[in-house]
Parts: C-alpha cells; sequence; structure tokens
C-alpha cells in the first residue's frame, strides 16, 4: 500500500520503518526520504543541513560513498532515481532525524520527527528480541 505523504500530517509507522535502512552497522535514512517525511524537497533539506553543519557531527549524519550509494541503489527499490544522481546522499541517524526537526521550517517536521525516534526504538527492541531468541536457540543447540 503506497501512501501518499504530500496530502497528509500522519505518517504510517510501517512507511517510516520501511525507510529505514542499516549502514555502516547504524539505522540511518537517506536524505531523499527524510524529505519527503517532512515534506520539504531534498535540496532544500540538504541546503538547511549545509547552513547548520556544525549541528550535524558524524553520529547525526554522514555523506555515501560511492560503493554505499551503488549498494544501496542494487537492494532498495524505492531508491533506483539515485542510480542517475550525480551527487552523493546524506544519510540521518536518529539523532540527525531530530536535529532536522530543528532546522527545518516544515509542518509535518514535529510528527515526522517523533514518528522517527518511536519507529528506531521499536526496531532496537526488535532486534534485541531477535539476538535474544538466537542466543537461547544456540544455548539450546549446544546442550
Amino acid at each position: 500500500m503506497v501512501h501518499d505523504l504530500t496530502k497528509s500530517n500522519i505518517i504510517p509507522d510501517e512507511v517510516i520503518m520501511n525507510k529505514i535502512i542499516i549502514i555502516r552497522n547504524l539505522r540511518v535514512m537517506i536524505d531523499s526520504d527524510m524529505a519527503e517525511l517532512y515534506g520539504v524537497s531534498t535540496k532544500r533539506l540538504n541546503e538547511a543541513v549545509k547552513r547548520n553543519l556544525k549541528r550535524f557531527p558524524i553520529d547525526f549524519m554522514f555523506q555515501l560513498t560511492i560503493t554505499e550509494k551503488e549498494e544501496l541503489v542494487a537492494n532498495c527499490d524505492h531508491l533506483k532515481k539515485l542510480k542517475f544522481s550525480p551527487y552523493l546522499p546524506f544519510v540521518f541517524t536518529e539523532h540527525g532525524a531530530v536535529m532536522l526537526a530543528s532546522v527545518l521550517n516544515s509542518e509535518r517536521r514535529k510528527v515526522s520527527s517523533k514518528k522517527y525516534e518511536v519507529s528506531s526504538k521499536e526496531e532496537r527492541q526488535k532486534t534485541k528480541g531477535e539476538r535474544q531468541r538466537d542466543k537461547k536457540i544456540a544455548s539450546l543447540r549446544s546442550q
């Protein structure tokens, strides 16, 4: 089910969770997806970031390498448009998403930021539960 994020301030959790990707062992969201969630253009989002670079340390945001971009395009269907972009995209961690909300002036920024935080927390809890399950299975197998 495709949701038109341009018309509504309510963003379903599954939409956000489907946009979270893991790069460099971090849960991040690519700049174009963040822009869509915040209701701004990617260009405007990146301009706001560049004006406020001191507020985005490496653990909040980083730029992908060419190899990472190519891998992302190959593995994420919704990012196929990046294949022909001459730019290397930025990706934002959960903290970066919160900081974006403070530098952007969009109607949806607060809602999107909070949803991303909640989705990231749910994803971390799910991953923790999966690790615990895997440990339990391994211990049962070794007995």
